[in-house]
């Protein structure tokens, strides 16, 4: 006798046994970019993103474990867990998702902070430092409205008393790829700041995060409904 239908038990426990598997990989990842990231960097996140790693590994490693267990061994405590806890997570997300759609504006304003954040730090804390240039390059932009906001930044400054040998510069994840070109130009931003209109045209992405982000979003809605229902249907 079974109290469970064979056919669901065994879908439920392989599912549970993915996610069980991916929280333990979570878990490593966390690990390890804690121990590998250096003592030395100030770290300016309000949470270090190791340790958020960590903890959501910890939490998925705990409920697909009831979901794995519940289901083989068929112990209906277990399993109630598990659909409690999938259940909170999951009206967790539904309701991030739907103020996130209500309240746009405070999101970019939110994401605006977080950006200014980067760039007031970015040679304090490696972490960031490595997020902007990847938000940069990947999304061809500079700065948050534009990049004159590098001037927020205490090596980029571009005000005369700055005796930073970067003054008035921006990142080289700020300048447009030169075809052929074998070895990156980490120079390729200084003085950008100085330079009139036409000349930053040629030389860097002038265009603000906030404006590419935006745009990105608009063209790639298909994407983004595809990932949220995608993330929604394993735990539905």
């Amino acid at each position: 006798f079974s109290f469970v239908n064979p056919w669901i038990r065994y879908f439920l426990f392989f599912f549970s046994f993915l996610f069980w598997v991916f929280s333990l990989l979570i878990v490593a990842i966390g690990v390890y970019a804690k121990v590998q990231k250096a003592t030395t960097v100030r770290d300016t996140f309000l949470i270090d993103p190791a340790v958020i790693l960590i903890v959501v590994g910890v939490v998925m490693f705990f409920i697909t474990f009831c979901g794995c267990i519940g289901a083989l061994r068929e112990n209906i405590h277990l399993l109630k867990t598990f659909s409690l806890t999938l259940t909170l997570v999951f009206l967790t997300q539904l309701v991030i998702a739907i103020l996130g759609f209500f309240y746009s504006d405070q999101t970019r304003d939110t994401l605006g902070r977080f950006v200014k954040k980067g760039i007031v730090h970015y040679r304090e804390d490696l972490d960031l430092q490595n997020l902007m240039d990847y938000i940069q390059k990947e999304f061809q932009c500079c700065g948050w409205n534009n990049y004159t906001d590098w001037s927020w930044n205490l090596y980029f400054n571009c005000t005369k008393e700055n005796p930073s040998s970067e003054r008035c510069a921006v990142p080289f994840s700020c300048c447009t790829p030169v075809p052929g070109e074998a070895v990156i130009n980490t120079m390729c931003g200084f003085g950008v700041q100085t330079l009139d209109r036409l000349e930053v045209n040629k030389s860097i992405y002038p265009v603000g995060c906030a404006d590419r982000a935006v745009l990105w979003i608009e063209s790639h809605l298909f994407l983004v409904g595809a990932l949220a229902l995608g993330l929604a249907l394993p735990q539905v």
